[in-house]
């Protein structure tokens, strides 16, 4: 939280670097002063002086009130995380007796899923007596997988698992 900025950026007094480029905090570049001349104008200003680019030669440092830039630097980090999407795992769950059109509705989830990129797990689910033909239930999981129309690639091979099988596919 705010406890980064402190650690992160150094502000006034802090700053070793004998020589910085000063940029305001509307953006307008100063030029190359040394660390005092930069000090003195941001004190002028009624502001602090943050080095934003040590890395960079000269450094780089910006004259703007601290409160203000943790604001900004705060906004920005939330920002760049509601951006990034978590790619979760969806699951669908079919049986071996479904009909046609329930697993063409299955399947339409599974390709939306997939075309927003998310892994899908599907779950072949066996019930009773089913639980003793596990090939004939290999073979539907196998039928399913071959009605996704949605280019994509296996994976976790089909393995038993739980009460059925279990197999995940991502886009390709």
């Amino acid at each position: 939280m705010w406890y980064d900025c402190i650690i992160q950026y150094k502000i006034n007094n802090q700053i070793n670097s004998p020589e910085l480029r000063v940029i305001t905090e509307t953006g307008d570049n100063l030029g190359v002063m040394t660390r005092d001349q930069a000090f003195t104008e941001a004190k002028a200003r009624g502001l602090d002086l943050i080095e934003i680019a040590p890395q960079a030669n000269p450094p780089v440092a910006k004259i703007i009130g601290f409160d203000k830039f943790r604001y900004q630097q705060e906004k920005e980090e939330k920002k760049k995380r509601l951006t990034q999407k978590t790619k979760d795992l969806k699951q669908v769950r079919i049986t071996p007796r479904a009909g046609k059109n329930d697993l063409l509705v299955k399947i339409r989830r599974v390709e939306e899923f997939l075309g927003e990129g998310h892994k899908v797990e599907i779950n072949l689910f066996l019930r009773g007596r089913e639980k003793g033909n596990k090939d004939w239930g290999l073979q539907k999981l196998k039928e399913f997988l071959e009605m996704i129309t949605v280019p994509y690639q296996v994976t976790l091979a089909p393995k038993p698992g739980g009460r059925g099988f279990i197999t995940q596919v991502t886009k390709k």
